[in-house]
């Protein structure tokens, strides 16, 4: 059935294609969640009258944050060759792709986080200072609590927007269901593999929402 309706699909390649997709999506997801995190708590920390108020760390890290938002993410990868080449020793696979992943996400879900943090009641926030908390234990008691639901929405928009990524890392040679759609599907005029990689690509992208959503709810106290 399967053989005549795509006949030229290798479904041993497209699985191993898939595989390669929720490896780099996982790998980033992981990455971009702590380092977007740790950005925008920074961000938000170092804002005037916050805790660790400090003009030029703020301006610093935001405007560096805003530069790597600004570049599209197919011009990202090709600045980041060098780097990917020295570290990695080449630029296809899916280890090189990670690099460009995560640099280009992490600036976005920081500000996601930056957006959930500045949702909180400032009154929560005096509180425990009037108790005389410390910041360590509002970070950890207070400030990343009561953001959580922004916290987790913002990573499963992220996630999502990075199985977009790892799609166009793809044509440039990082592997992927993308890889396999674009140099096997439409270079060679096969459009049932590039339907296949398609459907197949939604499918993690409603996956990832439908967990995204399940975690978002269920920390959500409102």
């Amino acid at each position: 059935m399967t053989e005549q309706f795509f006949p030229n699909v290798d479904w041993v390649q497209m699985w191993e294609a898939t595989y390669e997709t929720i490896y780099m999506t996982a790998l980033s997801t992981f990455f971009t969640f702590i380092i977007g995190l740790a950005i925008g708590l920074l961000l938000f920390l170092t804002a005037p009258y916050n805790m660790w108020a400090n003009h030029i760390v703020h301006f610093l890290t935001g405007s560096i944050v805003n530069i790597f938002r600004s570049i599209p993410f197919i011009i990202l990868i090709i600045l980041l060759i060098p780097f990917t080449k020295f570290f990695f020793g080449s630029i296809r696979g899916a280890n090189a792709a990670l690099p460009a992943l995560i640099i280009g996400a992490a600036p976005f879900y920081a500000r996601m986080v930056l957006i959930g943090l500045r949702e909180i009641d400032k009154g929560v926030i005096e509180a425990a200072k009037s108790m005389g908390a410390k910041t360590s234990t509002i970070i950890w008691k207070v400030l990343l609590p009561e953001s959580s639901p922004a916290i987790f929405s913002g990573i499963t928009v992220t996630s999502v927007t990075l199985v977009g990524y790892t799609a166009m890392a793809g044509v440039i040679g990082a592997g992927g269901l993308g890889h396999l759609a674009f140099l096997h599907g439409f270079q060679r005029n096969n459009p049932d593999v590039t339907l296949v990689a398609t459907v197949i690509i939604v499918a993690i992208v409603f996956l990832l929402q439908w967990i995204g959503d399940t975690i978002t709810a269920k920390v959500d106290k409102r």
